[in-house]
């Protein structure tokens, strides 16, 4: 197996500390993001309504096309440069064909635009969209549930509960991420967040197991936890790192060729592959650890009170 670290010997859970600051900071900034712009900013696939992408023969200015969509009055509409400034995105909160007509006709008639080509209409009806986002959660729920279910068999239900409260650390990094930059929430995200999911627990797992042959070994020793979840985090960081990478840049390919419409999900996985990374090392490991010193202190002081 190829080695980046050769015997490595850092202090993660030692700097747990400040790895809580951290994350804290990040998981605030986002949440704080999302609390701000009422939430997240979700695409036509869970809001429902009438997406159209259009095309210009030269570069127009979205007050342009916006002042033509304000003449036919369907309502409120968000209109998005995508990837060129002759090519757009129109989201409008109605739904049906006759809607793609209106604004395909308003397009046409007004002569300062140009000539416009539609080269894509989508349609979700509000029930559609509700019912999408009531799936998204059950589909989260599920998942989460299958991996603390798997960890607390394979493992024990302190390192499920760890493992759980890690991929909450990298949804909502993620999450925070996609409302600090203004991104959409749609399918594809979902599915780079499933993904996230799943990555984070593999990589989360692998840990826990180097950790279960580790107190095997040094059962007779009486190594404390502490010093065991250190060694198993270094001894499998050169494969935590070298899977990061790679998909890393698998990923960030992904985000920077594309295209416009792969651009959101490939950023999503970006981030949840770097706080998938930085949850395995310092969160569930750090969980864990300050969960057994919690209990091992609360045991000793009901030993000193029976004996008081």
């Amino acid at each position: 197996m190829l080695q980046i670290f050769v015997n490595p010997n850092y202090d993660f859970i030692g700097k747990r500390r400040w790895a809580y600051l951290i994350s804290l900071a990040f998981i605030s900034l986002g949440v704080g993001s999302m609390v701000l712009k009422g939430g997240l900013h979700y695409g036509i696939d869970f809001s429902g309504g009438t997406l159209i992408q259009v095309r210009f023969e030269k570069p127009v200015a979205i007050d342009a096309i916006r002042g033509t969509l304000d003449r036919i009055r369907l309502g409120e509409s968000v209109i998005q440069e995508f990837g060129d400034p002759r090519e757009f995105l129109i989201r409008v909160a109605s739904s049906g064909a006759e809607v793609a007509r209106s604004v395909q006709d308003a397009l046409t008639r007004e002569a300062a635009l140009g000539p416009v080509e539609i080269r894509r209409v989508e349609f979700v009806g509000p029930q559609v969209g509700k019912d999408l986002q009531l799936q998204a959660v059950y589909a989260v729920g599920l998942g989460v549930a299958g991996i603390l279910i798997y960890i607390a068999f394979r493992f024990d239900i302190r390192g499920g509960i760890a493992a759980i409260l890690a991929i909450f650390h990298d949804v909502l990094v993620s999450l925070g991420a996609l409302s600090l930059t203004n991104r959409e929430m749609s399918l594809p995200v979902l599915a780079a967040l499933l993904t996230i999911i799943g990555y984070s627990v593999n990589d989360t797992i692998v840990a826990y197991d180097r950790l279960r042959e580790n107190r095997g070994k040094a059962l007779k020793r009486g190594a404390p936890l502490a010093e065991l979840m250190n060694g198993a985090i270094n001894q499998t960081l050169s494969r935590t790192v070298l899977t990061a990478l790679t998909v890393f840049m698998s990923t960030t390919v992904l985000f920077f060729f594309g295209g416009k419409v792969l651009e959101d999900f490939a950023f999503a996985l970006t981030i949840g592959v770097i706080t998938g990374t930085y949850s395995t090392i310092y969160i569930a490991g750090s969980v864990i650890v300050d969960w057994d010193l919690w209990a091992r202190g609360r045991a000793q002081a009901k030993k000193v009170m029976a004996k008081a």
